[in-house]
């Protein structure tokens, strides 16, 4: 939720997608079945950019690793347009909901304030 909340604020962050943040569409239903708080490790969000400054982000965070999982105990990151959708035409990664600033996100159990501080480094770049 930290790492959610803080890149909303983030200049060079586009958007946010959390299930944790109210202005998320199935935000009422992630209140109703998880825990108080508790919305899960896999954030999104989108680099102003696009698909350039958004490889630069993924190529520039140190502490995260570029790898396709979810749910491993280190935070995770990666750009699907270019990676896990690639073999898509465009309109059918666009239709699947896949753009070209999108940053797929597993956050792992590093401390926030070292997570926050890789991003931040990372979009600088």
């Amino acid at each position: 939720m930290a790492l959610a909340k803080h890149l909303e604020k983030h200049e060079k962050v586009a958007w946010v997608k959390y299930t944790g943040l109210p202005n998320h569409p199935s935000y009422e239903l992630a209140k109703k079945y998880h825990r108080e708080n508790c919305f899960g490790p896999v954030i999104a969000f989108g680099v102003k950019g696009g698909e350039g400054p958004s490889q630069k982000f993924i190529d520039g965070v140190e502490l995260a690793s570029h790898l396709a999982n979810v749910g491993d105990a280190k935070t995770l990151v990666i750009h699907p347009w270019s990676t896990t959708h690639q073999q898509l035409s465009e309109p059918d990664r666009i239709k699947a909901g896949v753009s070209d600033d999108f940053i797929r996100v597993s956050v792992g159990i590093e401390h926030i304030d070292d997570i926050i501080a890789d991003f931040d480094q990372a979009l600088a770049k």
